[in-house]
């Protein structure tokens, strides 16, 4: 496995958000993160990459509140639980957030090369311009546009971009087709599968079950914290108790 996650628990003060959570993700695949509301899908994303236990500094430190972890999270066969969230980009593991979350006053290529930041050579900031330009014609167009007036669909692009550029071996992309009309959603997923495509290891958490469960190699079904079921999507869609209660289909 690239990715595995073992008794991960995350709890907010006395809130326990993630429960004993195992899971994993091998290289090359598109696995995807599915269930109701408040299932704690993003909150498990953010413990992957790091960004649970920033804000457990944060929250500390402004509220006096306490966030606790517990668990283990390795990658590429590192443990890195235990390091910090720049250090886990380093090592190639990348986090695409939900609501695309562009720096809004800054322009495309500025926000681009934002997400090459810890690149050391230039010249390969640059090829993965261009990379990411041949993947999103729509970025190259829009290179000198301030990021906060594209389209909904245009920052999605952006986001993926962005977290592109960094040359990620697994990207978790949290809710991409949040707010998007139909059409955008298409393009955003036609795009997801580009990316797959590339050799990228992909986890995803969406809403859109029924198009995820086409893309996938295999899914996980959340609910209060706790994985409860696992599979292909033709697996799951047969239980019909799934279907209804907790995919809403």
């Amino acid at each position: 496995m690239l990715l595995e996650v073992t008794n991960l628990t995350v709890c907010y003060d006395k809130a326990m958000i993630i429960n004993n959570l195992s899971m994993g993700v091998d290289r090359e695949e598109l696995v995807s993160l599915v269930g109701p509301n408040g299932a704690g899908k993003s909150t498990l994303l953010r413990a992957i990459t790091g960004l649970v236990a920033w804000e457990r500094e944060i929250t500390r430190r402004s509220t006096g509140g306490d966030v606790t972890i517990e668990g283990t999270v390795t990658f590429g066969g590192e443990r890195i639980d235990q390091i910090p969230a720049h250090e886990i980009v380093e090592r190639g593991l990348i986090h695409c957030p939900e609501r695309r979350r562009p720096f809004r006053e800054m322009t495309v290529i500025d926000n681009l090369y934002a997400g090459a930041y810890l690149l050391k050579e230039k010249k390969e900031a640059q090829d993965n311009l261009e990379k990411v330009y041949q993947l999103f014609p729509v970025l190259k167009e829009r290179s000198n546009q301030i990021s906060g007036t594209l389209s909904g669909g245009e920052q999605q692009m952006l986001a993926l971009g962005r977290a592109l550029m960094s040359r990620p071996k697994l990207m978790c992309i949290d809710e991409p087709s949040t707010g998007l009309a139909p059409i955008l959603r298409r393009q955003v997923f036609e795009k997801i599968g580009e990316i797959r495509n590339l050799g990228i290891t992909l986890l995803l958490v969406e809403q859109e079950v029924s198009t995820v469960f086409k893309m996938a190699s295999r899914n996980y079904v959340l609910s209060s914290g706790k994985i409860i079921a696992e599979g292909t999507g033709k697996q799951l869609l047969k239980d019909e108790v799934l279907r209804k209660t907790y995919l809403g289909l």
